[in-house]
């Protein structure tokens, strides 16, 4: 089972986003759909879907937060048709960020925010096997730069099914910003491999709530311990919600809070909603005695 979902926070395109997102990949598909409602957003619509290995689940809560480049999916390819395949259908009505292309750490690659906003990275690899098809992919900017290491260094201390991968550093006067340590790392949090970097040329964008990550926990003591560890900005919890020192929003959340959201009946949504909403970290005995009325 996967324990951490990246989790994406559109206006109202929630599903209409992750459907084309489906559309592009094989072995793909939308999970579940379901309608929260008289939400602070109004009538909030929850998607669950699957692209290629990994478990996404995103939200249509209004126009609150927005994506930017300092997360974005890495796509691996085998071939240079799927790279530009990929890249032809992500960027329609996007934005460039780095123009396809040959580039010293791959032959064909490109990097796009397609119509929504949100960051992609196409790349030709030689082994695809050695490669997961679709990995968030961390870029530490302004404040945190330099701290990309230390962000791996610290995750993996948090997670007990973590490790650190491969690290690649920038070489003396490589980098614009003198404070950049990493061009390239990886890590293996609970299943879901990533890759965290130092971003050595600038950028005034930072991480912020509109790419999360959910840390699915089976009972309070995991709900506790997470919260612990990842909170360390008061001002930012809020219905499961925190944000770590490095800024990275995660939602520590019950296993199976999407599938009571989904799959219970109206009269638990509205019960579950109503105690949820009033929460900071969630309390599971609360949780429960609300759904049960």
């Amino acid at each position: 089972m996967q324990n951490i979902i990246p989790h994406l926070w559109f206006d109202k395109e929630a599903v209409e986003a992750a459907e084309w997102y489906v559309s592009l990949f094989q072995n793909s598909s939308i999970i579940d759909i379901t309608t929260i409602p008289d939400t602070p957003s109004g009538d909030t619509v929850l998607v669950d879907f699957q692209l290629a290995n990994l478990r996404f689940s995103a939200i249509s809560a209004g126009p609150y937060f927005s994506f930017n480049p300092s997360v974005s999916l890495m796509v691996s390819c085998s071939t240079k048709e799927e790279v530009d395949r990929l890249h032809d259908n992500l960027s329609a009505n996007g934005t460039e960020l780095m123009p396809l292309g040959d580039y010293p750490f791959s032959k064909r690659y490109a990097w796009v925010q397609d119509r929504y906003g949100l960051s992609w990275q196409i790349m030709l690899v030689e082994n695809m096997e050695e490669h997961p098809r679709i990995r968030p992919t961390l870029l530490f900017t302004g404040d945190v730069c330099g701290k990309a290491e230390d962000a791996i260094d610290y995750y993996v201390s948090v997670f007990k099914e973590a490790n650190k991968g491969f690290i690649n550093y920038y070489e003396a006067g490589e980098a614009m910003d003198a404070r950049a340590k990493i061009n390239y790392g990886e890590a293996n949090i609970r299943g879901t491999q990533m890759i965290v970097m130092d971003h050595g040329f600038g950028g005034d964008f930072t991480f912020n709530e509109a790419f999360s990550f959910m840390v699915l926990c089976e009972n309070q003591e995991e709900i506790d311990y997470f919260w612990d560890k990842l909170s360390f900005v008061p001002e930012a919890e809020q219905c499961g919600w925190v944000k770590d020192q490095f800024g990275l929003s995660w939602q520590i959340t019950p296993a199976n809070m999407n599938d009571i959201l989904m799959k219970g009946t109206k009269e638990e949504v509205k019960r579950v909603t109503e105690a949820f909403l009033k929460m900071k970290k969630f309390d599971l005995a609360a949780l429960e005695k609300a759904r049960l009325g």
